[in-house]
């Protein structure tokens, strides 16, 4: 879904690449501010239960993670630094989201406690997803498929979250309990398609 929206993003996004490059301001350094605010901002906003303000704020600097790759582009910086700092910091800033809104759910004055596991469930399904692509393309094969990949999640989450803080009701949980099927079905996906390269040959 969201590879569709890229481009147009990309286009969007052109004009400060090019001014990030004549400041000389690398790709690793966005990579960087832009993890630093969504953890920061994730576990600030969330636990105080600003979850509108807070997802504003995230959605902010999650931008950078496409911001990065335009200015490596235009400055021929793209680096294996670069894409393995970018990939472990992802993992960083989407389990910063979902502790967040752990610690949302568990500090309430009535806590929600079947929610913050859910949500826990998500952290963890979704760090198994990235895993079992990385690893399958170290051992040589890929695991590019499933319904809920990293941008996919993303979107879910924040805007359940946002919603939820403009009043909605049970938005939230529904969108946790959506996201923890879809990425427990992108495991399973993902599973298959290196099982059948590796095995049905």
């Amino acid at each position: 879904m969201l590879n569709i929206l890229r481009p147009a993003v990309t286009r969007v996004m052109t004009p400060l690449g090019r001014a990030l490059a004549r400041w000389g301001i690398s790709p690793d350094v966005i990579t960087t501010i832009g993890t630093l605010g969504v953890v920061a901002s994730a576990l600030v906003f969330y636990p105080l239960g600003h979850l509108f303000a807070g997802t504003l704020v995230i959605t902010f600097f999650v931008l950078a993670d496409l911001l990065d790759g335009v200015l490596a582009r235009m400055t021929g910086k793209g680096s294996t630094w670069g894409a393995f700092l970018d990939s472990t910091l992802d993992r960083l800033g989407d389990s910063s989201i979902f502790s967040g809104l752990i610690l949302y759910f568990v500090l309430k004055d009535e806590p929600e406690i079947v929610l913050a596991i859910v949500a826990l469930f998500c952290l963890v399904a979704g760090a198994l997803v990235s895993y079992a692509k990385a690893r399958a393309e170290g051992l040589g094969m890929t695991a590019n498929v499933g319904i809920a990949e990293r941008g996919e999640r993303l979107v879910v989450v924040l805007v359940a979250a946002g919603l939820s803080g403009l009043g909605v009701p049970y938005i939230l949980a529904a969108g946790l309990w959506l996201l923890a099927a879809a990425s427990s079905v992108t495991v399973v996906q993902r599973m298959v398609h290196v099982y059948r390269q590796a095995v049905v040959k």
